[in-house]
């Protein structure tokens, strides 16, 4: 929606700003009043209207520019960032409109409680030579694509960023972005097309010269819901967001995703089904961690499926879960351009009683790292239905590690390859298991120590399970093979404990036996 949609919806256009006003400049013109309260009430009003769908409004110029084209014509001018000049804590600077991004966001920056709209200039952007013979004389106010904030600790690289539909990343110490947050999704891997709502607006807070935190708003809509979102980010080693959603279902939806995280899994230690590549591992991301509101801690490895694939862990009231990047050895990745060991995990800590539901991990086959293939989510129990609020709060941690962890031993490796031993003639399909714990009580226990490997599958038959710790090394470590026949996935659960009780964290995971050739 630009101005246009807006005003039809009750929110009149102000003023514009094109570049950082001065304090006596914001002072000279009026803008419109904003707050929380209105905003959640203009998402109520619209959930009650028809939806009316962005179009693409990208002239033809733009339309036919390439990757390599958007690269040159994306180089945006830092001294026309919004708050340039390094007096304020933050900056917001803007992405062009074009390739992928097809519908401009309304942009505000909000100061004493009124809002003025931020108008695209050519002057913020610096074209290269590729695209710049290509750009007309006149070019108009084409709008943006998204923006992203950069903090005075470090004006060069971003802290975080919004950029199409309702996408937006973050990062930690690394400096590293990876895996992507969405406002909501809806109907993911279903057996009809997803929903991608948009955050179609935004209002940004001018910062005070000492805040450590930066607040923005959001609307977000979308044919079978709106929403308004308030954001307060704190940057640091992990950067924190601090999430208040309100949702107004235009129409029943099937699978409603809360606090959703997007991610990618191409190839790791325990699937290396698609590998034929100098890198060993390449993911954004290698486990879902779950803490359940019973308590207990919870790891799945993910993986890259023959085909689509839901799991969903039942919870009641979860105190968080996330995708993490648990393995940061670059020697496992070997890649010094992705530096896929620096990429950030993502942990969702709902706040409040967000009751009944699951935690649902959805993974898609790829062949390729630019696509993602992970999505987690939590899903209500109550299904979302018209005329009925739904609030969600939650904090998000962007950093190298989630900030609850468990106090038992974590699992730090899962492998996975054939069965038996060597020299064994095998009778039928036997496949190995191999899991490292670290830490918690384990750490304290002598190599002498009685420690058991409590395995279970939900068929076929488990073989020579054992566990004991590794000579010279920290690390335990539990292998067990699965004899299993048939073409159904096998779902497996493993944990390590002794007289006094659990001492790691639970092991889940899906085997599926390969497909029949051809």
């Amino acid at each position: 929606m630009r101005l246009l949609g807006l005003a039809a919806c009750g929110i009149l256009p102000a003023p514009p700003i094109r570049a950082t006003p001065t304090k006596d400049k914001l002072s000279q013109t009026t803008g419109q009043p904003f707050g929380k309260d209105w905003l959640r009430e203009t998402a109520q009003r619209l959930a009650r209207e028809p939806y009316i769908a962005p179009t693409d409004a990208r002239p033809p110029w733009l339309a036919a520019m390439t990757w390599d084209d958007y690269q040159a014509l994306n180089n945006f001018r830092i001294d026309h960032s919004l708050w340039a000049g390094g007096e304020l804590p933050f900056q917001a600077r803007f992405f062009h409109l074009g390739l992928y991004f097809h519908h401009p966001v309304n942009l505000y920056e909000v100061a004493d409680g009124i809002a003025r709209p931020v108008i695209f200039s050519p002057e913020m952007f610096k074209y290269g030579p590729r695209v710049k013979d290509r750009i007309p004389e006149q070019v108009g106010d084409l709008g943006f694509a998204g923006f992203r904030v950069n903090s005075r600790a470090d004006w060069d690289r971003d802290m975080f960023s919004f950029l199409g539909a309702s996408y937006f990343r973050a990062v930690g110490a690394s400096k590293q972005y990876g895996l992507s947050a969405r406002g909501l999704a809806i109907n993911t891997a279903m057996d009809h097309p997803e929903e991608f709502p948009t955050f179609g607006s935004f209002w940004l807070e001018r910062p005070a010269m000492d805040a450590t935190a930066l607040t923005l708003h959001a609307l977000l809509d979308s044919p079978s819901i709106t929403g308004a979102y308030s954001f307060v980010v704190t940057p640091g080693d992990t950067t924190i967001m601090e999430v208040e959603s309100h949702l107004f279902p235009r129409r029943p939806i099937e699978r409603l995703g809360i606090a959703p995280m997007t991610s990618m899994y191409q190839c790791g230690e325990n699937d290396r089904r698609i590998a034929d590549d100098y890198r060993p591992e390449i993911h954004d991301s290698d486990g879902l961690a779950l803490w359940s509101g019973t308590g207990e801690w919870i790891w799945r490895p993910l993986l890259n499926p023959h085909y689509i694939r839901v799991n969903s862990f039942v919870d009641d009231n979860p105190r968080g879960f996330g995708l993490l990047q648990r393995d940061r050895n670059f020697d496992h990745y070997q890649d010094d351009g992705a530096f896929y060991n620096k990429r950030p995990s993502l942990w969702v800590e709902p706040l409040g009683n967000w009751g009944r539901g699951a935690v649902q991990l959805i993974e898609l086959p790829t062949a390729d790292e630019t696509l993602d293939n992970i999505v987690a989510f939590w899903n209500p129990v109550e299904p979302a239905q018209p005329d009925r609020e739904l609030a969600f709060n939650y904090r998000l941690y962007w950093g190298a590690q989630p900030p609850a962890r468990p106090t038992v031993a974590e699992v730090v490796a899962t492998r996975v390859g054939i069965g038996g031993v060597p020299g064994e003639k095998l009778a039928g399909p036997l496949r190995k298991f191999v899991l490292d714990f670290q830490g918690g009580p384990l750490a304290q226990l002598p190599e002498t120590a009685s420690v058991e490997a409590v395995v279970a599958a939900s068929r076929g038959e488990l073989r020579d399970v054992a566990a004991h710790r590794l000579h010279e090394s920290e690390l335990w470590r539990c292998h067990f093979d699965l004899s299993a026949s048939g073409s159904e996935p096998v779902d497996l659960r493993c944990f390590l404990r002794d007289a006094t009780g659990a001492l790691s964290e639970t092991w889940l995971y899906q085997w599926s036996p390969p497909p029949p050739r051809g």
